[in-house]
């Protein structure tokens, strides 16, 4: 199964990270669907200080662009990304207006 590691910090600032967790707990019906309906079968978010690290297995037929283009179409996953991008803060290595950041993998206990 195919998986898709990202990377974003979110800003220093107690109250706004604790705000981000919030709507984390359960996240909006609509967005749910909406990875699903990508062919995300699982995804995994951890944070560390204010590193957020994004795992996602996906299907063969995921897409990254095809969901960015879906997103971009979905006006309730527009609102939900509106709101997060308060709590959000690029990486320095981000391109303008990217948030999230492919991960590269550097090392797999399987393939040693």
């Amino acid at each position: 199964m195919p998986r898709h590691c990202l990377t974003l910090d979110l800003k220093d600032d107690a109250t706004a990270i604790a705000e981000y967790k919030r709507y984390h707990v359960k996240i909006w019906p609509e967005v749910r669907q909406s990875l699903l309906d990508a062919g995300i079968i699982d995804m995994e978010i951890y944070l560390a200080g204010t590193r957020l690290f994004m795992i996602m297995d996906v299907n063969d037929s995921f897409s990254l662009a095809a969901k960015a283009a879906a997103d971009a179409a979905n006006a309730k996953v527009q609102e939900w990304e509106a709101i997060m991008g308060q709590f959000q803060q690029p990486l320095p290595e981000s391109q303008p207006g990217q948030r999230w950041v492919v991960m590269e993998r550097v090392f797999n206990l399987a393939e040693q």
